[in-house]
């Protein structure tokens, strides 16, 4: 078996669900051990341990709000502390928030809380990873093909946040070049998950956006995270990967 984490420990940001847990099983099955963490439900995240431990590798579940810096900063140092390193940073927690412009009913507080979440936790996440990822150290967000185009009103918000990691990734590429730390974001299409079933009201408008016509799976999503924090991806860095089956074709 083609194991190239094995000796590697990944962080994974919102691991417990979706892609998140979908990225976590993938880096286990190619040998990384794995921290992750969640916002809510332990159920789930223990069920992800379990899945990680049948693999052989070791997990590391813990609870850290990604909308607050000192649980971002403290989450990091704990998963350096458990294993004794960190090689591969993952972020893919988030939250999705809607709303035309000038809707007097906006909730300015979820708008913050979207920028908390998606924005400043990244930052804060990568900033902490820093100093602990080794010379040639990986670093990979998850962004979405909404932020080079927006196909439906009521989106700008969420986009917006997801755009700013785009210029953050090519920024930090730049910033970490020297050490030979790669820094890539992937933007996904429509993805089966509990936030975008592909049985939803919406999905066969989804499905028609994609050249491919179909939604996307978690796992699709993780093997092109694998791709870029693997041994072949050393010379790919401070780009953007739409991994959307023709959305953006």
């Amino acid at each position: 078996m083609n194991q190239p984490f094995m000796g590697k420990v990944a962080l994974i940001t919102g691991g417990s669900r979706g892609i998140g847990a979908a990225i976590v099983k993938r880096m286990a099955n190619d040998g990384a051990d794995v921290v992750f963490s969640y916002a809510a439900s332990k159920k789930q995240a223990d069920e992800v341990v379990l899945a990680v431990e049948s693999l052989g590798r070791r997990a590391l579940a813990i609870k850290a709000d990604q909308g607050i810096q000192s649980e971002v900063e403290k989450l990091v140092k704990e998963a350096y502390a458990a294993f004794g390193q960190l090689d591969i940073l993952i972020n893919s927690a988030g939250v999705f928030v809607t709303g035309v412009v000038g809707d007097p009913d906006t909730d300015y507080g979820a708008l913050d809380r979207q920028l908390d979440v998606n924005v400043k936790g990244v930052v804060s996440a990568v900033r902490a990873a820093v100093p602990l990822l080794p010379d040639g150290g990986r670093i990979v967000t998850i962004g979405t093909t909404g932020a080079d185009r927006i196909q439906f009103p009521g989106l700008a918000d969420y986009v917006a946040s997801k755009a700013a990691l785009a210029a953050y990734t090519r920024g930090w590429a730049r910033d970490l070049g020297s050490r030979n730390i790669t820094v890539n974001i992937i933007q996904p299409g429509a993805i089966n998950t509990e936030m975008n079933p592909e049985n939803s009201p919406f999905a066969e408008t989804l499905k028609q956006l994609a050249a491919l016509g179909r939604y996307g799976q978690p796992s699709e999503i993780a093997a092109a995270v694998a791709f870029l924090a693997g041994p072949d991806a050393t010379y790919i860095t401070g780009a953007t990967l739409n991994v959307d089956g023709g959305q953006m074709a």
